[in-house]
């Protein structure tokens, strides 16, 4: 893999924001998980439960494309912020927030290497459908019947 042609540490530094956000998601997600009450409780437990083992996945993608191109991966993990609001109109507005947040860091990553470097571009490319997806998930669940 040739990175001639990009900035690698403003690539790593990148990376390593989207491994702490993919990290504060599986956080995150658990804990809405365990705060889930009410008679729909099991199916959105289940959706929370996925999206913190998909975060987990991808933090370890992002933490591989980090040793790969020679860089330490942070230990550090994004922001975390506990509302102690547990409705689950106020839980899926702040996985909103969380995924418009990690979709902004895969967007700056194919800013920098969009032409420049066919895996880290097909990477980002990849990683933005998925958030975008889970945009429109958390969208249509916010969504009243017949709206």
């Amino acid at each position: 893999m040739s990175n001639i042609d990009i900035d690698t540490n403003a690539v790593i530094s990148v990376l390593n924001n989207i491994l702490e956000a993919e990290l504060a998601g599986v956080v995150r997600y658990t804990h809405y998980a365990l705060m889930v009450f009410g008679y729909n409780r099991i199916p959105i437990v289940s959706w929370m439960r996925s999206q913190a083992n998909e975060s987990l996945a991808h933090a370890n993608e992002a933490g591989e494309l980090i040793t790969h191109l020679d860089g330490h991966p942070s230990l550090g993990i994004g922001p975390l912020l506990e509302t102690h609001r547990h409705d689950i109109g106020d839980i899926l507005r702040e996985s909103l927030e969380h995924e418009k947040l990690a979709l902004s860091h895969y967007h700056r990553l194919l800013e920098l290497v969009n032409g420049r470097n066919i895996l880290l571009e097909e990477y980002a490319r990849v990683k933005i459908a998925q958030e975008e997806g889970h945009l429109g998930e958390v969208l249509k669940m916010l969504k009243k019947p017949g709206e």
